[in-house]
C-alpha cells in the first residue's frame, strides 16, 4: 500500500469518526423507561412552578386590591402612572430576609419562606382580614428568571414568561442547543433551602415529560454539556487543511519521482 492510499483511508476514517448518529440528535425518543407509551405530562406527575417554595433573598410583589383608595395607598407601594411593569414590580417588591420573613407596612413581619405562592396568598388573606373585609390579594415572584449555560446558541439569563414553562421552551429562548450540545447530558442546578441540588437528565427520552425536570422553576440553571470530541470538531478545519497540505505535497513528490 503506497502513501497516497494510506492517506486516503486515514481521511475516510477521520470523516466517519466526526459524524454524529441521528439517534443522538433526536429529542423525545422511546426507550425502555417510556415503554413506547404516549406520555403527556399529566398534572401531579411533574413539578411545576406552582410547587416552588419561596426562599430567603427572593423578592415578592404583593398587591392589595380594595375599592377604598385610602387603604390601597396605605398597603400598596407606588408603581407609577404607567401601571404595573416588570421594572415597577421589582421596585415595589418585598425582599425575603435571611429569616424567611417579609415586612409589610402596618402589618409587620410575615413568615413566607418554605411556602408556595398560593400558601402565602392564603396567609395574607387572613392577615388583611383584620383590616379589610373586601380585599383581594395578588402575590407574584419578582426577578423570575432562569439561566441557560454551556452548549446553547445564546447563553444567558432569561425571564420565565408563563406559569408553566417547559425545559424545551426555555432552550428555545436560547436558540436551542448548539451543534456541540449533548442531548444525553444536561444538568439542572436548582436552589433549595439546603443548598443547590444538581441533577443530570437526557432530552432524548420521552420519560422527561413526566419528570421533575420538565417544568423550569425560578432561579434554575440549565447547563448543556458538550459532546465528546468538541475540541476536535472545533479544530477540524485546521486538521483538514494540514492533511490537505500533506496530501498535495505527497502528490507532487510522487509526480516528480515518476519523471
Amino acid at each position: 500500500m503506497n502513501r497516497l492510499s494510506f492517506l486516503a483511508i486515514f481521511l475516510m476514517i477521520l470523516v466517519a469518526g466526526s459524524c454524529v448518529s441521528r439517534r443522538k440528535l433526536t429529542y423525545l425518543q422511546f426507550s425502555d423507561k417510556s415503554a413506547r407509551t404516549e406520555l403527556t405530562g399529566e398534572p401531579g406527575l411533574s413539578v411545576t412552578p406552582k410547587d416552588y417554595k419561596v426562599m430567603p433573598n427572593d423578592y415578592l410583589f404583593i398587591r392589595v386590591i380594595t375599592p377604598d383608595p385610602v387603604w390601597s395607598a396605605l398597603f400598596n407601594m407606588q408603581t407609577g402612572e404607567g401601571g404595573i411593569t416588570m421594572e415597577s414590580a421589582a421596585l415595589s417588591s418585598y425582599p425575603v430576609d435571611t429569616e424567611g420573613n417579609i415586612e409589610i407596612p402596618y402589618v409587620n413581619k410575615v413568615h413566607v419562606a418554605g411556602k408556595t405562592l398560593s400558601e402565602i396568598k392564603e396567609e395574607l388573606d387572613k392577615v388583611f382580614k383584620n383590616y379589610l373585609t373586601d380585599a383581594a390579594i395578588t402575590v407574584r415572584m419578582v426577578d423570575n428568571n432562569i439561566s441557560l449555560l454551556g452548549e446553547v446558541t445564546v447563553p444567558g439569563r432569561y425571564p420565565i414568561t408563563k406559569e408553566r414553562m417547559t425545559v424545551f421552551e426555555a432552550l428555545a429562548m436560547a436558540g436551542d442547543l448548539s451543534v456541540y450540545g449533548n442531548r444525553q447530558r444536561v444538568q439542572l442546578i436548582r436552589p433549595s433551602p439546603y443548598g443547590p441540588v444538581i441533577k443530570e437528565f437526557t432530552l432524548s427520552d420521552r420519560s422527561i415529560l413526566n419528570s421533575e425536570y420538565y417544568y423550569v422553576m425560578p432561579n434554575d440553571i440549565i447547563y448543556v454539556m458538550p459532546i465528546r470530541g468538541r475540541a476536535f470538531h472545533q479544530n477540524s478545519t485546521i486538521y483538514t487543511l494540514f492533511l490537505s497540505t500533506i496530501s498535495t505535497a505527497l502528490v507532487i513528490i510522487s509526480y516528480f519521482r515518476t519523471l
